[in-house]
Order: C-alpha cells, then structure tokens, then sequence
C-alpha cells in the first residue's frame, strides 16, 4: 500500500514539473544584522582620598551622606550587570591627596579600593606628586630621599596602570617607573581599545616644584596626537583618552551645544581642537573640578566635580563588522550623583541642596532599576582606615573657634587673614602671604580638633620666610594675584587689586593704614614652602632668590602654626577685621567675562 501511494505521490510531481517547469526554490530570509557593540566607559575624576562618605546633618536633624568608595562601587556593580564584559572604569586623576584617610598612608587606601573596583586606568594629576618622598617629608631633605618615592610605592601596588604622555624625564624618554609610555591597550568584547593619559601642564606649579625637577611636562596637545596615532599603529579600534585637564560646560541640558562652555583655563579644549578627526573615540576629562557632559565634534567628553560624588558615562557603540565606533549612537550620562538615599522630590542627596528644602523625606536610591548599597567587600576594606581618622579627627588640638570663618577662594576672607596672621607670628616676619589654594574647608565655631583643622589645611605645607626688597615684593605679589589662583591673603599689608582676574590684577601694596613701602628696606615674608619653591606662578621671582635670602624654619608645618597661634592667643581664634584687600571697581565687564 505505502508503494502505490509513493509512485502516485511521484508520477504527480513529476506531471506537475511536465506542466509548469522547475520548482521554485524555498524563499531565504537573510539574517538580521548583527548589532553594535556596546562599550560603556565610566569616569570619575579628582577623587582626593574621599574613601569615605561625605557626611552632614540637615537643619532638621536629618543625616545624609554623599558619595564615598562603598557606595560608588553599588553603581560600578549595576553597570556591570547592565552590561556584562564591556564596562571600562577610568580616573581623569588627582586621586590621593585632601584627605585624613588617604594621607596617613600617602594614597595607599585609595590605591587599594581603585584595585577593589577594577579601574582600567588612570591619569596622573598634578596632586599625585605632593607626598614626595616615602615618608612624613613632603619634599626630600637628604640624598638617599627620592622627591618621586610616594608614587613610585603607589604605580607599584596598582593594578592598573597610571598614563600620562606627556610627563617625560629631562631627556625625553618615559620614567621608566612607570612601566608604560603613557598610553595601554585593553580588549573589551573583543574590541581592542587604546587610552593615552595626560597630565596638566600647570603640575609644577601646583604641587611641590621640588618634586618634579626632574621631569618636563610637554604639550598635551601633540603628546595627544603622537599617542593616539601610535595606538591606531598598534591595531586599536577604539582610542579613549583620560586627561588630568578640563574645562566648565555647567549647562549639561543639551549635551550638543557648547556654547555655554567657558574657554579660559580649560586645557582640554586645546587638545580637542588640535586632535585629528577621529583620533580619539572619547575624552574623560579632570583637574577644573568642573562638570563636562558635551559633545565636541563626534567627541563625547566628561568631566564631574569631584570628590567621589558622582561620575560620568559615556555609552560607545562599536561596528560588529568594522570595529569602528559609530558616532551618532554615542550616548552621554554625566555627573550622576552617588547616592544612598535621595529625598523624594528633589532626587538629590546634596546637602547644599537639600539643607534649604522644606520637609525633606529620603527614600532609598535606586540606579538602573535596582537599589544601590554600600559594597560590603570595599566597607570591610575601608574600615581600619576609616577608625584610625576618627580618632584622630576626634583628638582636640587645645583651641576653640569664637565664630565660623568659611573658606572664600576669590574675596579676602577672616579664614586667609588669621592663618597669614598666623604664619607672620610665627616666623617673627615683617609680613606674610597666604594662598587661596591651600585653604580648603571652613573653620567651624567651636573646638577645634585635628581632623577639622586637617580638611582646613590637607596639604603638608610648612614656613618659609623670604627676604625681599621692595621691588621684589611688589614682583612677587603680581605674579600671585596675576596667576588667577584666587585672592591670596596677606598680613602686614594692604593690596589694591583691580576687579578683574588677569596678569593686570596687582595694583598696589602698602603698609598697614596706607603707608607706603620704603625702597630701600629689605621685609621678611612668611609664606608657604610651596610658593618659596614657585607654586602658583611667583617661580619667576621665588628661582632668583639667593640661598641666604631664604629660610625654611626647621620645617614647621602651617597646621602647628595655626594651632600654635591660638594657644598663644588664650586658646581662642578670632575671626580677624577684614579691609585688608582693596577691590577697585571695573569700569565695564571683564574682557573674559560671558556675555
């Protein structure tokens, strides 16, 4: 039965290609397109030391924290959920010095938590170099002290590398410490990704001078340049540079429009537009503190406040076929805050945000859909550090406050008075120069206690005294004001500045009460050893001086100044009169001010 129905099956067939010729053969659907790669590229920059949370009780008792390494490590984790094998987690520099936790061990908590976290890179920031030597020095006082020590015990506990290249030794060739050429090649998702660091040109006068004289910092632009072209030779596909240089662009609502980017004291707009077309994928800017989220060109650039409490992401999504990034797929997230727990309206845990808002009701925060929480593995890491500051920040240093004096970075401040006040005391000097950097917290009212007076003065300067004639004095205050490095303070003198930032700034110096400076008088000047070794701009006039015109005072360091000063004082500080600096009003807008 089955054959006769097989040859009847097969006589129809065949009478039906009799009939109608050939059968068509079966439609092929073609396979869809494979899609794009997606690699996400998350950066944060000028984290400081801030393992920690930031901590602060609300008007109505509420506490919040921000930021902190436990946390951001929450949202590193859902990123990676999100997107498993194609996260990239870089750091556009400054990572160890402004806090307890990191300083006490010269940024080795921070090297640990960045291993924790598996960060790809990072760049080397000007603050990198301030701990000098392996040591409590800051600067190398003997000939078996190396002034790069610190570092070179950091670049060797990573485990990831530190770019940056443009940082040279004297003959051109890269510090061999460093074990790289300033550039690295990774394989994400099989994409082979290349990242070049660079490193701010103003290093040498932003942190100890001391400590880098034995490197050169060249251009970032060609450096840039060389180094993208190399890694193209090397076979990268896709070319991210992490830059301790930034720029300002507050107004992230259209990440395509930069015309609210301010372009003075911004590195990294150089380099942008000295770049080649497509030769960088995607910039991961630092150093201004200022926040990026735009797009220059197909460039996509970020760039947050810092201090750990936020980062950005840049979304990069890679021809399967090609390798090649496709541009108008490029997706910018900048500056998300690192929250544990947001109030319900605003969706921010800033306190600056949040200690005016009426009613405040925090929720838990969540992050992709999911809730972030601190990371058990990086609190446990954290921990010792965390205990040795809290008591050393509780410890009292014998003083108390009579008032809040708050940090003023561009106006004369009771804060910059009473550490210039401070430092002319101690040094017995005829005058003293303060400046505006080296302040970085507000003197609360009340005790005062180490780890307050620490955030106040986080950066191991000590005393110095210059002996300056006239002339030389007036120099040395130009080239300060001049630098756009805020409004030093100053004690034992009066300036005039004009009201515009610019070279043109200094106007004028005289004694207290007007009087003028006599020409032929030689007038000791306490400063900090950071400026009396060229920091902030005054080396032109610092690198002429004679030994003998120059004294360290064995090292006293301006935290024991200050302290020294109010036990001197009946254990009080005083918010000293300001008028100290004269302000001479524009006569129109300044020439780089916005329109």
């Amino acid at each position: 039965m089955r054959t006769f129905r097989s040859s009847v099956l097969a006589l129809a067939v065949l009478a039906s290609a009799c009939k109608g010729g050939p059968t068509p053969a079966p439609a092929i659907t073609p396979p869809a397109p494979a899609e794009p790669l997606r690699l996400t590229l998350v950066g944060t920059n000028d984290f400081h030391g801030w393992v920690m949370p930031h901590r602060a009780t609300l008007p109505d008792g509420q506490k919040v924290e921000q930021g902190g390494a436990a946390l951001f490590a929450s949202y590193v984790a859902r990123l990676r959920e999100d997107n498993p094998g194609g996260v990239l987690l870089v750091d556009g520099g400054d990572l160890f010095q402004g806090t307890l936790a990191s300083n006490l061990g010269e940024g080795a908590i921070v090297v640990d938590v960045y291993n924790l976290l598996g960060y790809t890179a990072v760049a080397i920031g000007n603050h990198e170099f301030d701990y000098g030597p392996v040591g409590p020095g800051p600067v190398a006082t003997r000939p078996d002290e190396d002034p790069l020590g610190a570092l070179k015990a950091r670049v060797a506990q990573a485990k990831f590398p530190f770019l940056s290249a443009n940082v040279r030794e004297m003959d051109g060739r890269p510090p061999a410490w460093l074990g790289n050429d300033g550039t690295t090649v990774v394989t994400v998702k099989g994409v082979k990704v290349g990242l070049l660091g660079l490193s701010t040109l103003q290093t040498p006068q932003t942190t100890n001078p001391a400590n880098v004289a034995s490197l050169k910092f060249e251009s970032l632009a060609d450096a840039a340049k060389q180094a993208a072209k190399s890694l193209r030779e090397q076979g990268a596909e896709v070319v991210v540079a992490v830059a301790h240089a930034g720029g300002k662009c507050t107004d992230l609502a259209n990440p395509r429009d930069t015309s609210g980017c301010e372009r003075d004291d911004g590195e990294i707009y150089a380099v942008l537009e000295a770049l080649p077309k497509g030769a960088v994928d995607a910039v991961v800017a630092g150093h201004t503190h200022q926040v990026m989220g735009h797009f220059f060109g197909d460039v996509p650039v970020i760039e947050t406040t810092g201090l750990a409490r936020s980062f950005g992401v840049v979304d990069l999504f890679v021809d399967p076929v090609t390798h090649r990034v496709l541009p108008e797929r490029t997706r910018i997230n900048a500056a998300i805050p690192v929250c544990g727990a947001v109030d319900a309206t605003l969706k921010s845990c800033d306190p600056l945000k949040l200690k005016d808002a009426k009613d405040v009701r925090l929720v838990p925060a969540t992050f992709l859909g999911q809730p972030v929480t601190q990371d058990a593995r990086v609190e446990a890491l954290v921990a010792p550090a965390e205990a040795r500051v809290e008591e050393e920040q509780r410890r009292p240093v014998g003083v108390e406050t009579q008032a809040r004096m708050p940090q003023v970075y561009e106006g004369e401040s009771a804060l910059g008075n009473l550490i210039a006040d401070a430092m002319r005391e101690a040094a017995r000097a005829d005058a003293a120069v303060m400046n505006a950097g080296g302040i970085r917290a507000d003197l609360p009212q009340g005790p005062l206690t180490f780890g307050k007076l620490y955030e106040i003065l986080p950066f191991d300067n000590t005393l110095a005294v210059l002996e300056l004639s006239a002339d030389e004095l007036r120099r040395f205050l130009s080239l300060a004001y001049g630098g756009r490095k805020g409004v030093f303070a100053v004690s034992g003198l009066e300036v005039t500045l004009g009201a515009c930032p610019g070279p043109e700034r200094f106007q004028g110096v005289t004694l207290p009460g007007g009087k003028p400076l006599k020409a032929k008088a030689t007038y000791r000047v306490a400063v900090p050893d950071f400026l009396l070794r060229g920091g902030d701009g005054v080396g032109p006039l610092t690198s002429t001086l004679p030994r003998e015109r120059i004294n360290l005072l064995q090292a006293q360091d301006l935290r024991e100044v200050l302290t020294a000063y109010g036990r001197a004082h009946g254990n009080a500080l005083k918010p000293p009169a300001l008028g100290r600096v004269h302000l001479v009003k524009a006569a129109g807008p300044c020439a780089d001010a916005k329109p």
